[in-house]
């Protein structure tokens, strides 16, 4: 385990473990509280890049935030992952109501946007790791070298680990994102509900992975 990497596994730990007794401290409560939010974050300093890819569950605020990159001409095309019906959506179809999936959705918003290259991975996932295992392979057929990555800020750190293995022997570099219009707050993240059960749920599994990966950043 590296100096960073035990640095951070030791961070979750004291803010997971010193909670309880700093909530009921007036004084640090807020910055312990920050610190434990910002400890999500992580993004990388953005360069051009060949595409922009929209993580599967940023929905509207990854929309967002990969159209405000294509206006700032970091780069012209916006990769969504494919969302194919499940039990329920195919039940809908029998019955003859329409489908707008999830990928649907981002299209017509990122069209309306003013974005028009738009390509569809055609490969579903179901999560951070499934997209780690598909977008290798993805770049390296599509002759991709450089992808932005859109992901909630909460996400963002996680994502990143996970980005890094998943390149290591790819020549793409992939450079995370957290969406500016993400709901969560990381600097007042706990006052909501929303916003304190993205915080525990998504530090779980950050520590989850600091733990499995030790070697990763």
């Amino acid at each position: 385990m590296n100096i960073r990497t035990r640095a951070l596994a030791l961070s979750l730990l004291v803010l997971l473990a010193a909670a309880p007794l700093v909530l009921m401290l007036p004084g640090p409560r807020n910055a312990l509280l920050s610190s434990a939010g910002m400890a999500l974050v992580r993004d990388d300093p953005l360069r051009p890049a060949d595409v922009i890819v929209i993580a599967a569950d940023a929905d509207g605020a990854g929309v967002l935030g990969a159209v405000d990159l294509v206006h700032a001409g970091l780069a012209d095309r916006v990769a969504i992952f494919e969302d194919p019906p499940d039990s329920v959506d195919r039940e809908f179809l029998r019955r003859g109501v329409a489908y707008f999936n999830a990928a649907a959705v981002s299209v017509q918003q990122l069209r309306a946007l003013g974005v028009s290259n738009i390509i569809t991975i055609p490969r579903p996932v179901a999560g951070t790791e499934d997209e780690g295992a598909v977008l290798p392979g993805w770049c390296d057929a599509s002759g991709v070298h450089t992808v932005i990555f859109v992901s909630t800020a909460d996400h963002s750190r996680r994502v990143r680990r996970v980005m890094r293995r998943a390149m290591k022997l790819h020549r793409a570099v992939v450079l995370v994102r957290g969406s500016p219009y993400s709901a969560f707050a990381p600097g007042n993240w706990w006052r909501t509900r929303r916003g304190a059960r993205t915080e525990i749920v998504e530090m779980q599994k950050l520590l989850w992975d600091v733990l499995r990966h030790p070697l990763g950043d």
